[in-house]
């Protein structure tokens, strides 16, 4: 399933996503000439920053959500840089990318063993990917909340059918999950990128996107703005420290295969 996100408010509220995929971007040792692939390039940031340090090569950002997309093609322009709407269950490229790479959004795909599939399809030989994703024990206050307010009377019949949108492994069942596939070096780690927003502000604006996107179209009338102020108060009083940061767990995993 696929969502629809805000990118203006994503944009305002990604500041560790960007973090993240900064360092994941000075990892890759471009040369200047790749042809590259961004899985969920949201507002495209990050996909722009990729365009500019392959001048002599091309950048392909795709993203499941139209607001990102537009947001993305508002933003960023360039020669060698494209976005397009395109959900990342749907790929279907074969050989056409020197490096796959994705930041902070593969929690959002359910079948990985299907995706590794597509990623190995999509490499040239020799061809690289590079991942980062939520993991086991990421954002173990949120969860948890959600959880426990989601199973409350008021709420429970809205989420019968529900369908958790999220796919955080161990580290161990992402290795088992990456040697069924079929690239020749495969490596896998995690990391304990654990974060204080700097205000609560900061925490409410992340919690509104992505966190709660998945979750509001469940909710019916004045239920829903309960719901999601319900969910705000508790992380709130839940994660806020003595000066004024908020506390939440963010453990990643980490992927590098080559083909």
């Amino acid at each position: 399933m696929k969502f629809e996100f805000d990118g203006e408010k994503y944009k305002q509220a990604s500041g560790q996503q960007k973090a993240w995929g900064k360092t994941l971007i000075s990892e890759l040792q471009l040369r200047g000439d790749e042809r590259i692939l961004d899985l969920g390039c949201g507002h495209g940031a990050l996909t722009a920053e990729l365009a500019a340090l392959v001048p002599d090569g091309a950048v392909l950002g795709i993203d499941g959500s139209e607001s990102m997309i537009e947001t993305a093609r508002k933003d960023h322009a360039g020669v060698n840089l494209r976005f397009e709407l395109l959900d990342i269950d749907a790929m279907d490229f074969e050989s056409q990318f020197d490096v796959v790479f994705s930041n902070a959004t593969l929690h959002w795909i359910k079948d990985h063993s299907k995706l590794l599939v597509n990623v190995f399809k999509s490499l040239n030989n020799s061809g690289a990917a590079r991942f980062q994703f939520a993991g086991e024990g990421n954002c173990s206050n949120l969860i948890r909340i959600l959880r426990e307010v989601m199973s409350e009377g008021d709420y429970t019949g809205y989420f019968d059918e529900f369908d958790w949108p999220w796919f955080m492994p161990s580290v161990e069942q992402y290795r088992a999950l990456l040697d069924e596939a079929s690239f020749a070096e495969k490596k896998v780690w995690g990391e304990n990128a654990d974060r204080y927003f700097e205000s609560i502000e900061a925490m409410v604006r992340w919690i509104d996107q992505p966190s709660l996107v998945p979750f509001l179209p469940c909710v019916a009338g004045t239920d829903k703005q309960r719901f999601r102020d319900i969910v705000v108060e508790r992380m709130i009083e839940e994660t806020v420290q003595d000066d004024g940061t908020c506390f939440e767990t963010f453990r990643r995993i980490n992927v590098f295969a080559r083909k």
